[in-house]
Order: structure tokens, then sequence, then C-alpha cells
């Protein structure tokens, strides 16, 4: 049974212009930038639909932020929210020492996963927190004291030495070893309550980072393996990652412009301090006994 287009929209209810009506084609550039969102969404899938807009925007797009989120809803390309936690809290003892210049506050922490075949994998994380920069992840089997020592100095080499390190009670942080060095080369140690890893914000925020865009998407069959991946992801993370506490900035790119600012302090630069850790302290100064370290809130 055929009737009249009239006749069918009075029989739905519809205005006869909508059912006439035709979608406009969408112009080329806005086809070319939707493409573009959706492979930058596919190339950075842990990245939110903000920094997604600034990367676009610094490949020269003109896109606000809810066209990208809206892009990424239509294609189901959204990144979930993490869950809130109910954080423990203890009681303030002290100020807590917040870095305010590049070398000012550096923090290190270990994070354990296992390879596909089953052995131990350690990696020791070392973080810049006033930049964000991570110096270093080392990965081995096992990571002790000595090795620590080792990956610190090499470092300092690269880096410069900071004014403090933060770190937890562990035993390859507390062994007499790195203490007794750190005393000599004039670094002090902040050391965090025991049982309150939240008084190490910083490192403990990039672990999760590590752990959930590196560690969970990769499947890790041997040790040098995974030494090459790790090296791969710390070169994504200071130099193409955005982070929203810089602003959307990569930590390379903020501490470029801390540099040209002038904030760092005198202890920003490795040429200052190129011979830490072989130079002997003076006769006439008095050798400290003991490690300065600071009880955080």
């Amino acid at each position: 049974m055929s009737c009249s287009g009239r006749a069918l929209c009075r029989w739905l209810g519809i205005h006869r212009s909508t059912l006439r009506y035709r979608p406009k084609p969408k112009p080329d550039r806005k086809e070319k930038l939707e493409a573009e969102i959706v492979r930058m969404s596919q190339a950075h899938p842990t990245l939110g639909y903000k920094k997604i807009a600034g990367k676009l925007r610094e490949q020269g797009f003109a896109v606000n932020k809810k066209q990208v989120q809206r892009v990424r809803r239509e294609e189901g390309m959204q990144v979930p929210p993490p869950k809130p936690r109910i954080r423990r809290r203890g009681l303030t003892t002290g100020l807590p020492q917040q870095a305010g210049h590049r070398n000012h506050v550096w923090a290190w922490d270990f994070v354990s996963d296992y390879t596909q075949r089953g052995g131990a994998l350690r990696t020791f994380n070392l973080v810049d927190e006033y930049t964000r920069e991570c110096h270093c992840i080392h990965a081995d089997r096992r990571i002790r004291a000595t090795d620590v020592l080792a990956l610190l100095q090499e470092v300092i080499e690269q880096h410069g030495a900071p004014e403090y390190i933060r770190s937890d009670n562990g035993p390859e942080f507390i062994a007499k070893a790195i203490q007794k060095w750190l005393r000599e080369n004039e670094i002090k140690t902040i050391y965090i309550d025991p049982g309150c890893p939240w008084q190490n914000g910083y490192v403990e925020s990039f672990n999760s980072r590590f752990r959930a865009e590196c560690l969970n998407r990769e499947l890790l069959y041997t040790l040098s393996e995974s030494r090459v991946v790790f090296e791969d992801w710390r070169h994504y993370y200071n130099r193409e990652r955005p982070h929203r506490s810089l602003d959307l900035q990569t930590p390379e790119e903020f501490a470029k412009k801390a540099a040209t600012q002038g904030s760092a302090c005198g202890r920003a630069t490795p040429s200052l301090r190129q011979n830490l850790g072989k130079r002997k302290q003076s006769k006439d100064k008095p050798k400290p006994t003991e490690t300065v370290s600071f009880a955080l809130g």
C-alpha cells in the first residue's frame, strides 16, 4: 500500500520539511580535524581530551577542548576518570620541604613487577619534584644500596646535584654507605614517616602513571627488553607527555622555561659541581655526625 508524502507526515505527526531534510556535507577542514583527533587519541590512549586538545593546538589546529571531547565521545574513546580514594591522614609534625626550583628536591622510589617468564622485575625511579622530569628508570632483577649509589652519581654528573632527596625508609635508602656519601657531599635527606606514602606524593604519582601507561600496557619477556621499553617511555614522559600541573607543558619544556627565567639556584647546573663525590672535606671543617631529616605532615 502506498501513500503520498503529505499523508505520511500527517500519519507520523511530523512536519513535511523534516521528511525532505538532507544533512549538509561536512567541510573538508572539519573532516580533517576529526580524523586527526581520532588519530591522536589512538596514538595516546591514556591522555584525556584536554591534553589531546593541547597537542592539536601545538600542531596548528584551531580547536577547543569541547570539540575534542564531543568527537571522542562519538568514537567511544573517553578515558575513564580515576576512582576517588579516601586517603589516610597522619598527624602533622612539621612543614614539608617544597621544591622551589630545579634540583631543589629530588624523590626516588622502587616499583616491582614480573616479566612474562616469571622473573622478578624491579625498577628504580628518580624524579625532580619541581620540573617533574624523570632522570632515571633503571630495571634489574635486584637493586642493592651500592647500585642506588652508582645510579645517583651517574645522574648527578648529567643533571647536577640536588639540595634534598626525599624517600621512604627502605633499606636501600637508609644504608650507611648512602647516608655517608650524601652527608659528605652536602645533600640533605627527607625521610617520610613509616607507612605514609602520601608524604612522598610526587614520586608516588609518577609511579602510578608509569604503571598505568607503561607496565600495564606492555608484555615484557626479558630484562633487556624491559630496559629498552622503559627508556623509550621515559623520553616520551619528559618530552611529549603534557602535564596539567605544568599548564599542559612537558617537563622538558617547563625546565627550559624555568632556566631562561632564572628560577634556578647555584646548584641547578652540573658545571658548578662537576667533582661531586671526588672532593675531600677540609680538615678544619667539622664533619657532621648525623643525617638531616624532616618529618612531613
